[in-house]
C-alpha cells in the first residue's frame, strides 16, 4: 500500500534529479511546452505552477527564489514578463497535461506539458 509516500525519485539520485527538474522547467519556459514522460510531467508541475505565481507577484524576493530553478537570466525574465502578464486572470492551473501515447522504445506514456492560455508567436 502507498499510504502517506509522496513525491518522485524517477530511478535517480538526488542531485540528478534536481537537474533535471531544472533543466525540464527551463524548457518548459523557454518554449511555454515539452514532451516528456508522463511521470517527469507530474513532477515537475507543481514546480511550475509555484514558478508563474511567484512571476505573478514579482518581489525581489520571488525573483531570487525563482533563480534558484531557472538559471538563464533571459528565461527569468521571460517567467516575470511575457508569462505572467498573459495568465495574471488566472489563479491556479497553469499548466495542461495532454497524453500523446506510448513511446516505441520502452512503451513509456509520453504527453506534452503546456500552458493552458498559450502565449502567441
Amino acid at each position: 500500500m502507498r499510504h502517506r509516500v509522496s513525491g518522485f525519485k524517477l530511478g535517480r539520485k538526488s542531485s540528478s534529479r534536481k537537474a533535471l527538474y531544472k533543466n525540464l522547467v527551463t524548457d518548459f519556459i523557454k518554449y511555454g511546452s515539452i514532451k516528456t514522460t508522463y511521470a517527469k510531467a507530474k513532477a515537475i508541475q507543481p514546480i511550475i505552477e509555484k514558478i508563474i505565481t511567484l512571476g505573478k507577484k514579482g518581489t525581489y524576493q520571488d525573483k531570487r527564489i525563482v533563480s534558484r530553478f531557472i538559471i538563464d537570466p533571459q528565461v527569468q525574465e521571460k517567467v516575470f514578463g511575457e508569462i505572467s502578464v498573459n495568465l495574471k486572470d488566472r489563479t491556479s492551473g497553469f499548466t495542461r497535461i495532454t497524453k500523446l501515447g506510448l513511446r516505441k522504445g520502452d512503451t513509456a506514456l509520453m504527453v506534452e506539458l503546456s500552458l493552458v492560455d498559450s502565449l502567441e508567436g
